[in-house]
């Protein structure tokens, strides 16, 4: 891999490595060639000495001090820690400060005038990458992990950093590798390597790779529902319910909820969290007919939320009986349910008195029977019974528990697209009688876009992409 540092290798960084807020502890990470020299001028023993060494793997209490003044700013506590066994492969020290924002921030800046370079986001980790310690793959779950919002975007995020991609894609590479090195010595030595019954061994060979790739993408699709959440519109009649079930699911006030038909104008998003679900929700305008010019714009902006939604809520408000209205959604809705999509029919307001049984609400749809849930949104029963339809019509149940391989980064599916190209016109070849060069050119191809998935095969310029979304301190 010839990725260099594009920086001067002799720059030594900073940041903090903690979130912004007050809290007990905060920590400024610094790395880099010249980190002893750095934390040296800032760092005092509790009795105002210089530290003159510092012994690996050690934790020191002392105090920061301004380097042009000699101001204490803080007493503090020092974790020192050499290359190559630190998290970035170069010197580090981590200075735990008392988690004030003024105060951490008085000891960056002690820091950064000592002659550290303030770290841009991801840039420790990009070190650790550079440096060989973790491949592209296990890079890129540290920043999925920080950013999980469920179990199963945690243990997918913590396998990917232990290694899952990569020990995969590794034997994965050996065994076309292998193939590879077999054509081009029969081409070489053709008297000791024999090409006879080869095409056919080789198709067996790639058919085998090739359905273990696409599995892997098919679950990572799926998975993805699960790690970022799915996208989901309620919708309904005006005064239905829908603002409540909204605020139910959010477990705060979040939208305006009155007795007057159409308080809801504009579509309203939130993310929650429903068990180990989460749910990217988009509250809609109440679809009806209306003069209003600025409840028009709220209806057309449902329907256009209805364009990406992964999931339907339809509230239909049971106190009331059916509605042509209710008639005209249940149309619309069963317009846009193509393969993935689904639809739960919440019928709310059971704590009143019910006008509409499950047996009317399914003669709205035309070609499907739906799935029919009783709820109050006011007494905020029938959640947990969503969760789980839910949980079962995007199968999350065999998701969450399973241990087979994902892959999460757009990158990585890309790759993944493109190798499993590559084995298919090493397939195509070989059914049309093709000659052996041809397998060769799409191995190749293959394996490189495999090295892809973990930095073995890859551009500088992919690097700082990747590189780029992470935070600051990382």
């Amino acid at each position: 891999m010839a990725l260099t540092f594009d920086k001067d290798q002799n720059d030594t960084i900073a940041a903090i490595a903690t979130g912004m807020s007050e809290a007990g502890i905060g920590i400024v990470r610094i790395s880099g060639p010249h980190a002893a020299g750095i934390i040296r001028r800032i760092y005092r023993t509790k009795s105002g000495k210089e530290m003159t060494s510092w012994k690996p793997n050690t934790i020191h209490y002392g105090k920061i001090i301004d380097p042009e003044s000699g101001e204490t700013i803080d007493e503090v506590l020092v974790s020192w820690m050499e290359a190559p066994h630190s998290y970035t492969t170069e010197n580090t020290a981590e200075v735990n400060t008392h988690g004030g924002t003024y105060v951490i921030h008085r000891v960056l800046d002690a820091v950064l005038r000592a002659g550290a370079r303030m770290a841009e986001p991801g840039e420790f980790t990009k070190r650790a990458f550079l440096g060989g310690r973790m491949d592209l793959s296990e890079a890129g779950a540290v920043m999925d992990l920080i950013q999980s919002q469920n179990e199963f975007a945690r243990k997918v995020s913590l396998a990917q950093l232990e290694g899952s991609v990569s020990g995969k894609v590794k034997e994965l590479r050996s065994s076309i590798l292998y193939e590879i090195a077999y054509i081009e010595s029969a081409l070489d030595d053709p008297e000791n390597y024999s090409l006879d019954g080869y095409p056919e061994q080789l198709e067996k060979k790639c058919e085998s790779i090739l359905s273990e790739l696409q599995a892997v993408l098919r679950r990572s699709e799926n998975g993805k529902v699960l790690q970022e959440g799915i996208r989901t519109v309620i919708i309904g009649k005006p005064n239905a319910g829908k603002s409540s079930l909204l605020n139910r699911l959010a477990g705060e006030e979040r939208a305006i909820v009155t007795p007057v038909a159409g308080t809801t104008r504009d579509t309203l998003e939130e993310t929650v969290r429903l068990g180990d679900l989460t749910l990217c929700v988009t509250d809609t305008a109440g679809i009806r007919k209306t003069e209003d010019p600025v409840e028009k714009i709220g209806v057309e902006r449902a329907r256009k939320a209805m364009e990406t939604a992964q999931l339907f809520l339809f509230v239909l408000d049971t106190s009331a009986g059916i509605t042509q209205e209710d008639r005209q959604i249940a149309q619309m809705i069963e317009e846009e349910l193509t393969t993935g999509r689904h639809c739960i029919v919440l019928l709310n307001k059971s704590d009143l008195p019910v006008q509409v049984e499950e047996e009317e609400v399914q003669k709205l749809w035309k070609t499907r029977k739906m799935e029919c849930l009783s709820l109050s949104a006011l007494e905020n029963t029938g959640l947990d019974e969503l969760r789980s339809k839910i949980e079962e019509l995007f199968h999350l149940g065999e998701l969450a528990s399973s241990t087979e391989l994902f892959v999460t980064d757009d990158f990585q599916k890309s790759a993944l697209r493109e190798t499993i190209r590559s084995l298919e016109l090493v397939i195509q070849s070989i059914e049309n009688g093709m000659s052996e060069d041809f397998f060769s050119i799409d191995l190749r191809n293959a394996y490189a876009s495999l090295g892809r998935m973990i930095g073995e095969e890859v551009e500088d310029d992919l690097v700082e992409e990747i590189f780029s979304r992470f935070c600051l301190g990382k």
